[in-house]
């Protein structure tokens, strides 16, 4: 028992597959892998437009982009890549693409998995359409694929992705100091995580969120997550 204990405990688990180049669908929105042929012009748009954020890619390794050929090619090269594994976020009322996420950091042998690359259209930001496509990559991941911990990385000085990361439920665990170097200035990188015992109450809560009758006649929200998430008590992780 001793040297188990300072080994670790034993587990009974299997390695799992990687993600398949394949959409997900959810209610209000879906994800298809990232094609330049079919997202192109709607990402430029919903990143570029009159009604863009600024600051989209303030803490990311790229953009903001000049002309759409130079975002085409950024489109392009992401939707080649197997590892990170690029979506569309297609809003389902619109058919438009509104913004990208990934998997990355795939590593099925341990049963880890991270969501990154993330940036939302303004039109996308603050919606259920945002949440709920959080949501169906981390329900992918641990109720399809099986893995054991999804992570969140982002850079210490993001409050944004940080504030996002605490109400989507995930765990605040450390700082990796002077990480990276991205675009010339240092990178401290915030690291988060949801491992699978918080899951099921973690999934309670969004379920609760997305349900039809938490949003009133104008669609807005009639309780927050975090509150929904609690209703399903201790063990659901998360700090916000």
């Amino acid at each position: 028992m001793a040297a188990e204990l300072e080994l670790g405990p034993l587990v009974d688990w299997r390695p799992v597959s990687a993600p398949a180049r394949a959409p997900i669908v959810g209610k209000t929105v879906r994800l298809e892998p990232l094609d330049p042929e079919r997202h192109t012009e709607d990402l430029w748009e919903a990143a570029h437009g009159p009604d863009h954020d600024a600051r989209t890619w303030d803490y990311l390794g790229y953009g903001p982009f000049s002309n759409i050929d130079e975002f085409r090619s950024y489109v392009r090269t992401h939707a080649e890549s197997d590892d990170p594994l690029f979506f569309a976020i297609i809003d389902a009322a619109t058919g438009k693409a509104q913004g990208v996420a990934s998997y990355m950091r795939i590593t099925p042998r341990d049963g880890v998995i991270e969501i990154g690359h993330i940036w939302f259209g303004a039109a996308l930001q603050r919606t259920r359409q945002a949440t709920e496509a959080i949501f169906l990559l981390a329900r992918h991941a641990f109720d399809d694929l099986g893995y054991r911990r999804l992570e969140w990385k982002c850079n210490a000085l993001n409050q944004r992705s940080r504030a996002a990361a605490a109400r989507f439920g995930f765990t605040y665990e450390g700082t990796f100091r002077q990480h990276m170097i991205t675009k010339g200035r240092n990178r401290d990188t915030a690291w988060f995580s949801i491992i699978d015992g918080e899951w099921p109450g973690i999934r309670d809560g969004f379920e609760r969120w997305l349900a039809d009758e938490n949003f009133d006649e104008s669609g807005q929200q009639r309780a927050s997550l975090q509150a929904l998430r609690e209703v399903g008590g201790p063990g659901t992780g998360g700090s916000a």
